[in-house]
């Protein structure tokens, strides 16, 4: 039973319920991609797919279209794969369940993947359409984009013959993106020494849930709480006051998700057990005032074993120096932007906190519209960690996309939009980073625009797609595609 049968445009969900049924999440793209490169062959249309993963799919135009210049569609093929606290999917390996309410699509207990699904069943789509007369399409599904965009730098893209380009990986309908930040990760390991005795200590796991979490490229402007910066924030003030010892800690799923949840283990001295209970309830009181109602929801939780979780135990100092680097490093928005109202120019996101070994591994997403402020972040950051006696290091550098005055296909869209809705589109440039900007180094003069239709709640287990929105951007595509 096809949960999305019915809807229209009907070929669109389809191939949306088609990649929801294939685990898809960054990093785990090979069934996806093999599916992309049979959906070609099937239909004896040129193809390419890498190593990488990455599939280039080109139609040919219909009759009367010969002398129009080539279409470029892009999108990714992978998603920010995101379960609810509890969830007993599997997504390196189970489909999504998929539910409809309200007008939207969700998966059950998981984030949607509308966040790029829908770009790439748009594709689909008009590669499998018979009836639609269009020009020539060529197609690029790119690997691993929210991860850094690995796939869109590796990427050849020789074989194409287009200079104008869709990128169909935009979250609001009728908003145009023409311009988007370049980004960065930025990984901080720091160590920690083991200690042997924890006589008169007993096991403390303290928990931060019940926010709202979001993309770090859209809701970091939103004063919503990120679960792995508040927890850090706690532990390294009770660190201050009281002999704690960090067992493990760990929180977030995706560095470019802002985390709705973190969790650590610590040990503490039984006799500082009823001041450091009062202490962590004056806290969760103090950080719901400074949330306020932009993330109502926090939950710190505490929870006191009376015997051992976790046999690991890390020296007093050690624990301390660890959670006081990672207060120094900074979170959330850095500065805004001078020329665009409203708009973040640099920010970064606490995404990921992971125990490894012999230490607290931190591993942010790092924005920037302007580079150089991208690389004096980056370098700060490295300083901070390296006096407080960490490693960091910088990978997946991405440029930003620069904004183009003149742009045919711009123009063209907005006339095209005109006429179907009697209004004007919003021109904007994001925060959140596209592909256009790698892409642009690859094809001369490559003229671009970004849309899509209303997405909510995007890398979280709460996303939703609009139903109406879907359909009537596929029949804006379609009239800019035919016209």
């Amino acid at each position: 039973m096809r949960v999305l049968e019915g809807l229209e445009p009907q070929n669109v969900f389809y191939y949306f319920e088609e990649i929801t049924r294939i685990p898809h999440g960054s990093g785990n793209i090979g069934q996806i991609s093999d599916y992309l490169r049979d959906f070609a062959r099937e239909r004896n249309l040129f193809h390419v797919q890498d190593k990488w993963g990455n599939v280039v799919i080109i139609k040919e135009a219909s009759a009367g279209f010969e002398g129009e210049a080539p279409y470029i569609l892009q999108a990714h093929i992978d998603m920010v794969a995101v379960a609810a606290q509890g969830c007993d999917i599997d997504m390196k390996t189970e489909p999504l369940k998929l539910k409809t309410e309200a007008g939207k699509i969700y998966a059950e207990n998981t984030s949607l993947g509308g966040d790029d699904g829908i770009g790439v069943a748009y594709c689909l789509a008009l590669l499998d359409a018979k009836e639609i007369a269009l020009p020539r399409l060529e197609v690029i599904l790119t690997a691993d984009e929210e991860t850094g965009m690995e796939g869109a730098k590796e990427i050849d893209l020789s074989m194409l013959q287009g200079h104008r380009m869709i990128n169909l990986d935009q979250e609001e309908e009728g908003i145009f993106i023409v311009s988007c930040a370049g980004g960065a990760r930025v990984d901080v390991d720091i160590s920690l020494k083991e200690e042997s005795d924890k006589s008169a200590m007993k096991q403390l796991a303290v928990s931060v849930k019940g926010l709202l979490g979001g993309h770090s490229g859209i809701e970091i402007d939103r004063g919503r709480g990120n679960a792995n910066w508040i927890l850090g924030a706690v532990l390294c003030g009770l660190s201050l006051r009281y002999d704690i010892r960090l067992s493990k800690m760990q929180g977030g799923q995706a560095d470019n998700a802002i985390p709705r949840e973190a969790e650590a283990l610590i040990w503490v001295r039984e006799a500082d057990i009823p001041e450091i209970d009062a202490f962590l309830k004056a806290e969760e009181q103090k950080w719901k005032n400074e949330l306020g109602e932009a993330d109502s929801g926090l939950i710190l939780e505490k929870v006191f074993h009376d015997g051992i979780v976790c046999g690991a135990c890390f020296t007093r100092e050690s624990t301390a120096q660890a959670l006081a680097c990672l207060c120094k490093l900074p979170n959330g928005v850095i500065d805004m932007s001078a020329d665009v109202e409203g708009l973040v120019e640099t920010s970064l996101n606490l995404g990921v906190m992971s125990f490894r070994e012999d230490g607290l591994r931190l591993s942010y997403a790092v924005r920037s519209s302007v580079d150089q402020s991208r690389e004096e972040l980056c370098r700060n950051m490295i300083q901070i960690a390296e006096r407080a006696g960490a490693a960091a290091q910088v990978r997946n550098v991405y440029p930003g996309w620069a904004y183009r005055k003149e742009s045919p296909l711009r123009d063209r869209m907005a006339a095209v939009y005109r006429e179907l809705y009697g209004k004007e589109p919003t021109v904007e440039a994001i925060h959140a980073g596209l592909e256009c900007g790698i892409l642009a180094g690859k094809i001369a003069d490559l003229d671009c625009v970004s849309i899509g239709p209303d997405l909510s709640d995007v890398h979280t287990a709460e996303e939703r797609m609009d139903i109406a929105s879907a359909g009537r951007v596929w029949d804006y595509l379609l009239a800019v595609l035919s016209k």
